[in-house]
């Protein structure tokens, strides 16, 4: 029973405060303490601004996680001191009454207790600290080692690696010897290991599959892995209360299936943008799309963003960062060390774009026209033969390389150029091309595409580089495949 525990929670976002309450209703003595401050300073951990927590280079902005109310991904795993994460509608930002979740919303007022400072009525919250502030059934305590001192199970609901470490620095000292830490915090596989050594048979590392909503029910998933069985034994009446338990050998692996399981809502993002943008480009309605979408695989992230994909407003609070999703992209690549689907760049928004919802990613305009131009040009060339178009397509720089009768070959533009000679092919009737893929990253993109020229089937790869206002093509090259294995090659892509 839970009740006989004394719990601490660190960090009081969403998902801490969340978690706070749901034990607080199991009878056990919860305490919760998160850092003061204002609207953005309620991000920072230790007193820092989010900029500063970046480890590694990577600025490890809104852990909120990723998925959506029954999909099994939590939406808000990472919230940190006084964050309110993104797992949530916007009125679940209420600090008086009951918000969508059904949470009693005085277990929000505490440090820092709306995201971006900011009741539903519209109101500044303060964002100071509440210490001893009855929330939710549990109390709030301003000094953190406090906070931990008669505690025996510690949660940290904390916003990254270099946030687990600086709390668990600032608590040294006062955690009793026999406390166990239940961190909850998604993060890498190398972080997970490094704290699991530190704090040896004592530590549990359960980063949650669920949402806040989720937290309510009881009914989140915990990957749980602890160094000696016995941890995981004395804090699994606090982890039953919070949902199904799922034992997990060892902190990074436990770590490692969050962040695929990040991942596959990345894929779904990505997926539902680019099935939106086949259906505009085919002249369908937007709502008649979403109407088939939300009846197959996508079916929950259509529905659940369905009021924003059809050019609603986009939603006051993120329930998912942009900027979210490209760093734990980014953390998950460095951990892996194998490229992500286009890697981070669909999500790579400009600064002023990252705090929206992943529901702006999903309606992100289309290639734009000017990146396509080059494409379209060097389109028009093989069909008319002309390679004036080619000089248009292409940088006067560019080379075009690709293997030709078993031997390397490496032109430049001229000479590729003299291979054309002004007129169309004598089955130019019976060709297509086709444009498979283009990926923007800032001043430079690549595209591939496929062209059916008769008895062979080539795929050109394309680098392009915007030079001024335009952008060019600045280096192709091909592959050429014989008509039977053009099938298995275009399945291999």
């Amino acid at each position: 029973m839970t009740a006989a525990h004394r719990i601490t929670v660190l960090g009081l976002g969403r998902m801490g405060t969340a978690i706070a309450t749901r034990l607080a209703t199991t009878g056990a003595h919860v305490r919760g303490w998160t850092r003061p401050g204002g609207p953005r300073e309620n991000r920072a951990t230790a007193g820092r601004e989010k900029d500063d927590r970046a480890t590694a280079g990577r600025e490890k902005d809104d852990r909120a996680q990723y998925g959506l109310p029954g999909d099994g991904l939590s939406t808000d795993d990472r919230a940190t001191d006084g964050r309110t994460e993104y797992g949530l509608p916007t009125d679940d930002r209420a600090t008086d009454g009951l918000p969508a979740d059904g949470l009693p919303t005085a277990g929000w007022a505490t440090a820092g207790r709306t995201q971006y400072g900011l009741s539903t009525d519209g109101l500044p919250t303060d964002g100071r600290a509440t210490g001893g502030f009855a929330a939710g059934g549990f109390t709030t305590v301003p000094d953190v080692k406090e906070a931990v001192a008669e505690a025996d199970v510690v949660v940290l609901a904390l916003f990254d690696g270099a946030a687990c470490r600086e709390v668990l620095d600032a608590v040294d000292g006062a955690l009793r010897a026999d406390a166990v830490v239940v961190n909850t915090a998604t993060i890498a596989p190398g972080e997970a290991s490094e704290l699991a050594r530190r704090l040896g048979p004592g530590y549990v590392h359960a980063p949650v599959l669920g949402s806040v909503p989720a937290v309510a029910a009881g009914a989140l998933t915990l990957l749980a892995a602890a160094e000696e069985p016995a941890a995981l034994d004395r804090v699994r009446p606090v982890l039953d209360a919070l949902g199904t338990v799922r034992p997990v050998d060892g902190a990074a692996t436990a770590a490692a299936l969050k962040l695929v399981a990040n991942h596959g809502l990345a894929g779904a993002v990505l997926a539902l943008r680019d099935a939106l943008h086949q259906a505009d480009a085919l002249g369908l309605p937007r709502d008649r799309a979403l109407d088939v979408l939300e009846r197959g695989p996508l079916g929950g992230l259509a529905s659940r963003k369905r009021p924003h994909l059809l050019d609603g407003p986009p939603p006051a609070t993120a329930e998912f960062t942009i900027g979210a999703l490209a760093k734990d992209l980014a953390l998950l690549a460095e951990a892996s060390q194998r490229p992500l689907r286009g890697g981070t760049a669909p999500f790579g928004a400009p600064a002023a774009a990252s705090d929206a919802d992943i529901a702006a990613a999903a309606t992100a305009p289309a290639v734009p026209d000017a990146v396509l131009a080059p494409l379209r040009a060097y389109v028009r060339g093989h069909a008319t033969g002309d390679p004036r178009h080619f000089r248009e397509a292409f940088l006067p720089t560019a080379r075009v390389q690709g293997i030709r009768d078993s031997v390397l070959v490496s032109w430049p533009l001229d000479e590729y150029c003299a291979l054309f000679q002004g007129r169309p092919a004598p089955d130019e009737a019976t060709r297509t091309r086709r444009l498979d893929t283009v990926d923007v990253h800032g001043t430079v993109a690549t595209a591939t595409m496929t062209l059916l020229h008769g008895p062979d089937t080539f795929t050109d790869v394309f680098l392009l580089v915007r030079a001024g206002d335009a952008w060019r093509i600045a280096d192709k090259a091909y592959h050429r495949h014989p008509a039977e294995d053009a099938f298995a090659s275009s399945s291999a892509r």
